[in-house]
């Protein structure tokens, strides 16, 4: 009873932790460079050439979506023609179709970088 009340404080704490860790990283690292006294520019590139964060997410979460209603759809074929249990059929389809999907999503989005 008392692991729901848990589980949200942990994710939140999580999350949280991830952030600071990230935040308070850049933070030396440019700390660093100032000791040494080299140039912040560095930061900065003059290329903003990169695909926005929208485009790379609809391309991942449709391959993704995509992916799991193919693997819907193959798990009803094995169970119902070829007999396979559905216990099995559901979960080893649907999770390998969306990795596959979010793994040709990996590759859309690395095609979209080198033409932006």
């Amino acid at each position: 009873m008392g692991s729901e009340v848990i589980i949200m404080p942990i994710i939140f704490g999580v999350i949280f932790g991830m952030f600071y860790l990230y935040i308070s990283a850049r933070n030396r690292e440019r700390l660093a460079l100032i000791d040494k006294g080299a140039d912040a520019s560095i930061f900065y590139s003059k290329k903003k050439h990169v695909t926005p964060v929208w485009k790379v997410i609809v391309i991942n979460l449709a391959l993704l979506l995509v992916g799991i209603g193919v693997g819907i759809f193959f798990a009803n074929i094995l169970t119902y023609n070829m007999g396979v249990d559905e216990d099995v059929a559901y979960p080893g389809t649907i999770f390998l179709l969306a990795g596959l999907g979010l793994f040709s999503g990996f590759f859309a989005t690395k095609r979209l970088n080198k033409d932006a």
